[in-house]
């Protein structure tokens, strides 16, 4: 099964997008700290999701992105999809030159189960993930790691910009 790193964190980035936009505009070093993603990287995947108008960004103080609209009306195959990834079970991408240049005896198998994964996840849109508890509590869990880890040791001031 070939689901790339880049396929997963956009839908991981998406998911985090969707559990925080309540908050208004979130930054990405916001998402690379909570789900360690480096940033440089998320800056590429949500140019992509930007492009693919999943995501609106905001500019300036307080900037960031949010979705581009309801949670309900943004699929995982459409995250997958807008980062050029492909769930892909062949062994040759699809090309149907498995065995020599040829198609190989189970390549029909493979094929139809990349269309059945493609076709799940065009059924789960963001909605059902950050509605689930689960979810909910990881989240929860990784903001509190978050606002912890910008606090002194004492928990009780925010550090200078200079020592974060």
């Amino acid at each position: 099964m070939k689901l790339t790193a880049r396929g997963r964190y956009a839908v991981t980035a998406m998911v985090d997008l969707a559990m925080h936009e309540h908050e208004g505009p979130t930054s990405l070093s916001d998402i690379s700290d909570r789900q360690t993603i480096s940033l440089p990287y998320l800056e590429q995947l949500f140019a992509k999701l930007k492009k693919s108008n999943l995501v609106d960004s905001v500019r300036g103080p307080g900037g960031g992105y949010h979705l581009s609209r309801s949670c309900r009306e943004i699929f995982i195959a459409d995250i997958v999809d807008s980062v050029n990834e492909q769930v892909d079970a062949t062994r040759c991408a699809g090309k149907a030159d498995c065995q020599g240049g040829e198609t190989c005896l189970t390549h029909e198998l493979w094929s139809d189960l990349s269309e059945q994964i493609h076709n799940f996840l065009s059924g789960v849109d963001l909605a059902s993930l950050v509605g689930k508890r689960e979810i909910q509590k990881i989240a929860k869990r990784q903001s509190a790691s978050q606002d912890t880890s910008l606090r002194s040791p004492d928990k009780s001031t925010l550090l200078p910009a200079t020592q974060i």
